[in-house]
């Protein structure tokens, strides 16, 4: 896969940004890693894999989307390590901590004492400043883009989408423009003209994703208004009606593709196209498109596939 370094970084050239949602798969050591890199005493060593395998990414990828950041607030350290490790170039994209997009938590063994009570952080524009922006400030010029990722809703959460609207266009009214922003519903009836010109508003991008419960890619891109800003934000994760779970299942450990899916792979180059458009005046922000291995199996030969046929 080392042949995709030259035509990733031309698009790379035009502010079109591709990668994969995380990094540490060993299964593609042979395609994308060099197994022999991260040998310790004649054996694979997976701690020294996950730690390290980040340099070797960046010699191909110019940017990917560090999912762990949805789990817990990054430190300045953690952010600072992951930077060391990729050209002064390379761009990060960030889930943004789930302290702030949760609305009530799930009764999961992860939230302990609190699964199914209300997150009193919920859309914490103070908290989310202090403990997510200020860990960045240092490393700003390599973080490319924010996302927060908001999981499905349900009547308990919001009674009409309305009101979600408005309490996302209160939150993101209190943060700084200096960062690039991008929305991810998981609710397809919030995909509404109010919606998408709220985001608007703010120069926020509306995340193209293909999920489980979401319309797919090319429906997203045909609704009025869903290109909300002068950037692009897409993240293919799923085949819409399978589940995280069977797609693990189905895929693990990630070697190759086992489910093509040439009708996300073509929205995928429409949104390239669209995000190569020059801007009518001034700089645009740079555009970015995630890759899941839980689309088709393998998200190397899909990004691959994604490019070869890409204008």
């Amino acid at each position: 896969m080392t042949w995709l370094r030259e035509p990733l970084q031309a698009l790379a050239s035009e502010d079109v940004l591709i990668g994969t949602s995380s990094w540490k798969y060993p299964g593609w050591c042979g395609q994308l890693y060099d197994e022999s890199r991260y040998v310790t005493r004649g054996r694979f060593s997976e701690s020294r894999f996950e730690k390290e395998c980040l340099e070797e990414f960046s010699e191909v990828f110019p940017t990917v989307c560090v999912d762990a950041g949805y789990y817990n607030f990054p430190s300045p350290a953690y952010i600072e390590g992951l930077c060391r490790q990729v050209p002064e170039s390379f761009q990060f994209a960030f889930k943004v901590t789930d302290t702030i997009t949760i609305k009530n938590y799930p009764q999961l063994p992860r939230f302990g004492e609190k699964g199914g009570k209300a997150n009193e952080h919920f859309l914490n524009a103070e908290l989310f400043k202090s403990a997510f922006l200020a860990s960045c400030e240092r490393r700003q010029h390599q973080i490319g883009l924010l996302i927060f990722e908001f999981s499905h809703f349900y009547p308990k959460d919001f009674g009409r989408g309305r009101e979600f609207v408005d309490a996302l266009d209160a939150f993101l009214s209190k943060l700084p423009d200096s960062y690039a922003y991008a929305v991810e519903v998981r609710n397809r009836n919030l995909l509404q003209p109010d919606y998408f010109a709220m985001l608007s508003s703010h120069r926020v991008a509306h995340v193209f994703n293909s999920w489980t419960r979401m319309p797919s890619l090319a429906e997203q891109i045909a609704m009025p208004g869903s290109f909300t800003t002068d950037f692009v934000a897409a993240r293919l994760l799923l085949r819409p009606g399978r589940a995280y779970e069977q797609a693990v299942e189905a895929f693990s450990p990630y070697k190759e593709v086992k489910d093509p899916n040439p009708e996300v792979r073509a929205a995928a180059r429409k949104l390239v196209e669209k995000a190569k458009e020059k801007p009518e005046r001034g700089k645009r922000r740079k555009s970015f498109l995630f890759v899941n291995n839980r689309l088709e199996g393998n998200a190397l030969s899909t990004i691959a596939a994604i490019v070869k046929d890409a204008k």
